[in-house]
């Protein structure tokens, strides 16, 4: 029987977060959900919250945080972690960040790789479930016209089911020290290929139009983002869009031992569970 633990989520209501807590408890352990708007409250610019979040933890799930300063606190959070003595950290970081050498994601990797304490890292793709709870692609969806950036480009969207699964195992299990697990789905599929899925699901007609990089953008910031996130993602658009994120990863397989979750399975527990209304953001 596992002995049951104390844990810290951070990013506790966002889409990865919640689905991390509640797994844990599941398996019994004890879970500080942290976030500004969690049972435990945690802000990343306010060092006061960080103590009661991270004393008496055993394990912290890391959530990224974009500093609107530049000054990406994750270092100074995770020493204090270390020194707290927390034993495991896992981190949520992003498969194009580090093909795409993103300055910001391979230095938050570096940071956990050399804690000094256990560590996993978690490189998902696009979630599958942006089509439900994140705006730019939910909202599409729900009113029929599904615009993006992508073209042609095909992506394996990745169920944040999955995502959460192997966050779950590698925050309890030493067996997942010192990995990198990169995670997708198991197929890869263009926006109109996910929408005809959904579309079929539902039985509610989705039109997808694509648009190129300047409309898009505008399109972006005038509906959901400042022009910051906008720029974000704009650029993970265009890498699908060029076909170089299609490839498939078996972070899943390595350490689940089973195949990823298919896109059509997503839809079908979303039509099932809630069905198709609109989401607030949900990082993370």
């Amino acid at each position: 029987m596992t002995t049951p633990q104390t844990i810290t989520v951070l990013g506790a209501t966002g889409k990865t977060g919640r689905r991390v807590s509640a797994r844990l408890k599941e398996r019994g352990h004890r879970v500080r959900a942290a976030s500004r708007r969690g049972s435990s409250r945690f802000d990343w610019e306010d060092e006061s919250t960080w103590s009661d979040v991270i004393d008496g933890t055993t394990a912290i799930y890391l959530v990224p945080y974009e500093a609107p300063t530049g000054q990406d606190p994750t270092e100074a959070f995770v020493d204090r972690a270390v020194r707290a003595g927390v034993r495991r950290l896992v981190l949520l970081s992003a498969r194009e960040w580090i093909d795409t050498h993103l300055v910001e994601g391979l230095e938050r990797e570096e940071v956990v790789r050399g804690s000094g304490t256990g560590w996993t890292i978690l490189r998902p793709v696009w979630f599958a479930q942006n089509f439900s709870e994140e705006p730019f692609l939910a909202r599409g969806v729900i009113d029929g016209d599904l615009v993006h950036g992508t073209g042609e480009g095909a992506h394996p969207f990745v169920d944040v089911e999955d995502i959460a699964s192997v966050a779950a195992a590698a925050l309890t299990d030493d067996r997942h020290h010192a990995r990198h697990y990169s995670l997708s789905g198991p197929r890869a599929l263009t926006v109109p290929d996910a929408a005809a899925i959904i579309s079929k699901a539902t039985g509610r007609p989705i039109s997808t139009r694509f648009l190129e990089e300047d409309a898009y953008r505008a399109h972006l910031v005038e509906h959901y983002y400042p022009p910051g996130t906008a720029d974000g993602v704009l650029a993970l658009s265009a890498l699908v869009r060029r076909g170089e994120d299609a490839h498939l990863s078996d972070g899943v397989q390595r350490a689940l031992g089973r195949e990823p979750r298919d896109f059509a399975d997503y839809v079908e527990d979303t039509v099932r569970n809630q069905g198709w209304g609109p989401h607030p953001l949900r990082p993370g």
